[in-house]
This record gives structure tokens, C-alpha cells and sequence, in this order.
């Protein structure tokens, strides 16, 4: 676990990369003037001195991530290789605007619970690969072995069992309804035979979003308990809001159409497409 400090400023180094790439600054470049801003006193500028080698040398950053592991823990290093993936659809913004919410939450206290519900729907919404993101959601030194053993527990039953179903089970609302029914039909109430990991308020949520749309849970969770929410990733500008771009299919449509009616009238004339027919600059 990380000081206060050095998570403020890891939340300042993503939020401040993020904007330096979308303004057309080379990553290496901004990362070396980032790494001048950064407080001193924190062990960040030494790591963003081993990324800007890495990225020199290699070109990726996740690489540097993976190495120096008691900084960057395994989910933060996902998360990046996940965006440095060639083909890939998940967005290199995307991912650093995610690392900078969970640096803002850990430097304000996070809990166990807000931070794997917090990770599970960066996974979730982002089509993330599950088996690989959930053994780096696990691999945190905020998670004891109980959460250790039931984070791999949901890694082999997601998809098969509705998350809301394995918080529920771990809360003491579960058991709550549990030792009503017991005492209801007149039989012995059963005890807790597992960790409880949740809160009570989590287990009442989980409990009424049984069976619905995943995101409906994440978002009363964060409407309830302020657990983060997950950066969405932003909207491409629709074609049609760019008249320039609009006035370009135009003139590829109506070619389109030209060549049709040509073709329909017995052949498309193929002597217009002559660059010979067109006279050259003088020198040319």
C-alpha cells in the first residue's frame, strides 16, 4: 500500500498524459515534462523516469509497469497492456482516465468492496479478457487471502452466476432472510459458513438487482454507497456534424450514381479516367 501523496500524484500523472496525447504531444515527451511537476518527495519521478527508458527502448509501458511491481500494481499494468494491444478496440485514453479514478479513490480511502466493484465493471463495460483481469484485480495487497480465495471463486462462475447472486451470498443480509425463514418454518437457523465481505447495504442492493442488467447494480452502487464511477469511453463525432466531410460522400455518392446510370446505358466509359486526356504542368 501507497501513501496518500503517491496516489494523488499517480492520479495527476494519468489525468495530465491522457490530455498531452489527446493534444498531439508525444508520449515520451510528456512524460519527461510530467515528471518535472511531480512532488519530489514521492517515489513517482523515479518510476516515470523507468517509463520513459522502457519507452525509448521498447516503446510500451506496460513493460515497465510489470517490472516494477510494488509501485504499479498488477491491475493498473492490465489495464495499460490491454490499450497497447495491436487491434485492439479498448482506447489508450480509456485506460488511462480508469487509472486515474482509482488513484482518486485510493488517495480518498478505498474500501475492498468499492475497489473490485469498481474494477469488475471497468471489465465488464469494457469488454476486458475476465480469467487474466480478475487474477490482476486479486493480486492487491488491500485484498486479504478471504478475498483472494472468493475473487478467484467469481472468476470461474461469471457468466454463469449473476454477480449480484455472489455479493448477496457474502453479506449479512443473505443470512438476515436466511434466519427468518428458519425461524418462520420452525427449524434451526443456519450460520454463516463463509467470509462475510460485503456490507449489509451492499447485500440489500445485490438482493434487489437480482437477475437484471449488471450495470443497473454498479450504477445504485454508486448512487447509494459513492463507490466510483467507471469512465465511459468518448463518443465519436458522428460524420454528418462536419460539413466538409458530409460535402466528401456527397461527391463519392454521386459518382457512384453517374457510373450506374453509364453502366445501365450500355458501359461506363473508362477514357474520362485517362490521365492522359489531362495536360501536365510545364516541368512536371
Amino acid at each position: 500500500m501507497l501513501d496518500r501523496e503517491e496516489y494523488i500524484e499517480q492520479a495527476h500523472l494519468f489525468r495530465a498524459l491522457a490530455d498531452r496525447v489527446a493534444a498531439g504531444i508525444a508520449a515520451q515527451e510528456a512524460l519527461v515534462a510530467i515528471g518535472q511537476e511531480i512532488l519530489a518527495t514521492t517515489k513517482l519521478p523515479m518510476a516515470v523516469d523507468y517509463l520513459v527508458g522502457e519507452l525509448k527502448l521498447v516503446g510500451t509501458l506496460s513493460t515497465a509497469m510489470a517490472r516494477i511491481p510494488h509501485y504499479f500494481t498488477p491491475f493498473q499494468t492490465f489495464v495499460i497492456a490491454a490499450a497497447e494491444e495491436e487491434g485492439g478496440r479498448f482506447d489508450m485514453r480509456t485506460a488511462l482516465a480508469i487509472l486515474e479514478r482509482e488513484a482518486a479513490y485510493r488517495a480518498d480511502g478505498a474500501s475492498p468492496q468499492g475497489l473490485f466493484l469498481y474494477r469488475f465493471e471497468c471489465l465488464s463495460r469494457n469488454r476486458l479478457d475476465y480469467a487474466r483481469g480478475l487474477l490482476a484485480v486479486a493480486d492487491d495487497p488491500l485484498f486479504d487471502a478471504d478475498w483472494r480465495a472468493w475473487i478467484a471463486t467469481v472468476s470461474r462462475q461469471v457468466g454463469l452466476v449473476d454477480l449480484a447472486d455472489l455479493v448477496a451470498i457474502r453479506s449479512p443480509e443473505y443470512w438476515r432472510i436466511e434466519r427468518r425463514d428458519a425461524l418462520l418454518a420452525g427449524r434451526e437457523p443456519a450460520t454463516p459458513d463463509r467470509a462475510i465481505l460485503f456490507g449489509e447495504k451492499e447485500g440489500r442492493i445485490a438482493r434487489a438487482n437480482r437477475g437484471k442488467d449488471p450495470l443497473f447494480f454498479f450504477a445504485a452502487l454508486q448512487r447509494q454507497l459513492g463507490y466510483p464511477a467507471v469512465p465511459r469511453p468518448p463518443r465519436p463525432t458522428p460524420a454528418e456534424e462536419s460539413p466538409a466531410l458530409l460535402a466528401r460522400r456527397l461527391e463519392r455518392l454521386e459518382m457512384r450514381v453517374k457510373l450506374l446510370e453509364e453502366e445501365s446505358r450500355g458501359g461506363i466509359d473508362l477514357s474520362a479516367f485517362d490521365p492522359k486526356r489531362f495536360p501536365t504542368e510545364p516541368g512536371a
